[in-house]
């Protein structure tokens, strides 16, 4: 067990590079099953996610080859087989989910173990359990509440809405839809990036999805897939925590591989509060930035504001002048930072479905807890913030999303540790 330790404080300068999106990876990573052949993929972030998907492919016969320094993973999908997928080796994230689309496309049936990560309150697998219905499959009987079986010998394509806007559901039916006989329509589609990023994959293995990133989606399925090689899109969580931090703490901080389009409506918010930024092809300096204004901000699906930045940006916040509020229209208990921000000093407090603030805040050093992925990010930014010593415990949710944090953080100047418990 280890922690993290910041003697914050002190101003940063210099720059960051932003790797693989997190969100796309673990995606990608279960879409390779598709192809029974060999696909590479690039810009792969070096995070535990990564680590736990690479095994649960390894138990099912695939052939991994990781070239951590490179961000590189080669990936023989010949020899896998559908074979159970306990419990106890995939509850720790999320995107366990994927196996079920990508098994179920490839050999017809899927049992996988149900996904784990972060508690951000209802996260139900029901839209996903709708479409593959929908495709022809049919979910058995789950044994415990700990397996979910998936049976579809001969999927056919159709038409499916999503009630609500799902990015897991949206990439798990393009997943099972792209070795299905005939056309799949995917309407009120997500439209992230990440998803456009699996769409990319999957026509590279010889896949036609056409529509990724509008609010319709259509695949039609092919008998079979091939090896390919494929760059995993930059991640724009993790540019967005890293803005903010230089927002809030920068004499001159410039964030590498970005993909503007990606970050629009955060960096909205950026300029309505008053960061100064100078913004450049595949980078944003930001600079020193002072007397900025509280700001509100409602977490909706993309392009809108990300539930996934709300957390991040909210240390910066706490350096703004006036009072602000932020409503989380995605998960509703992704409020787990703000009692811990308050340990810290900060005038933060949670009333029905609002975040309240009041700032400015003098954050102090203290003892805190992650308790989710972007939780962890904020207390790492206001460690950074804060006057004194913070030691942060549970670190293991931000090693999951965060590719290097510690060595990225140091090269800009904190003093950040990670020591043993």
């Amino acid at each position: 067990m280890k922690k993290i330790v910041i003697n914050g404080g002190k101003r940063i300068s210099g720059k960051i590079t932003i790797s693989g999106a997190k969100n796309s990876v673990v995606a990608l990573i279960p879409a390779t099953i598709l192809a029974n052949d060999v696909v590479t993929l690039e810009g792969v972030p070096d995070i535990s996610d990564v680590e736990s998907l690479i095994e649960i492919m390894e138990i099912m016969g695939a052939k991994v080859e990781r070239h951590r320094e490179e961000g590189r993973l080669v990936i023989d999908t010949r020899s896998v087989v559908s074979r159970p997928l306990p419990y106890g080796k995939i509850n720790s994230l999320r995107a366990s989910y994927y196996f079920n689309g990508a098994l179920l496309g490839r050999f017809g049936q899927a049992t996988v173990g149900l996904p784990g990560g972060c508690d951000l309150g209802p996260r139900p697998t029901d839209l996903h359990d709708k479409a593959f219905k929908a495709l022809g499959a049919r979910k058995l009987q789950q044994e415990e509440a700990e397996h979910l079986e998936v049976i579809g010998d001969h999927l056919v394509g159709t038409t499916i809405y999503m009630d609500m806007v799902s990015v897991g559901a949206t990439i798990n039916t393009m997943l099972a839809a792209s070795r299905a006989k005939g056309l799949t329509v995917i309407e009120n589609a997500a439209r992230e990036p990440e998803i456009i990023d699996v769409a990319t994959l999957l026509n590279n293995m010889g896949a036609q999805v056409r529509g990724a990133g509008t609010d319709t989606i259509r695949i039609l399925g092919t008998d079979t897939m091939h090896g390919a090689q494929h760059t995993v899109i930059p991640d724009r969580i993790e540019a967005g925590t890293y803005l903010a931090l230089a927002a809030a703490m920068g004499d001159g901080v410039v964030i590498e591989n970005i993909i503007y389009e990606h970050l629009e409506s955060f960096i909205a918010k950026l300029e309505e509060m008053g960061v100064r930024m100078t913004i450049r092809e595949d980078s944003i300096e930001v600079h020193k930035s002072e007397n900025l204004k509280a700001v509100n901000i409602t977490t909706v699906p993309y392009p809108g504001f990300a539930t996934d930045l709300q957390q991040p940006i909210t240390p910066l916040l706490l350096q703004t002048k006036g009072r602000g509020w932020i409503v989380d229209t995605i998960y509703e208990k992704r409020v787990n930072h703000v009692p811990e921000l308050a340990r810290m000093g900060a005038d933060i407090s949670v009333l029905e479905d609002r975040i309240i603030y009041e700032a400015p805040n003098e954050l102090t050093g203290n003892q805190v807890k992650a308790t989710d992925l972007r939780a962890g990010a904020a207390l790492v930014t206001a460690g950074v913030i804060a006057q004194g010593k913070t030691e942060i415990t549970n670190i293991e949710f931000i090693l999951r999303g965060y590719d290097h944090i510690i060595e990225k953080l140091t090269a800009v100047g904190v003093d950040i540790q990670l020591v043993d418990l």
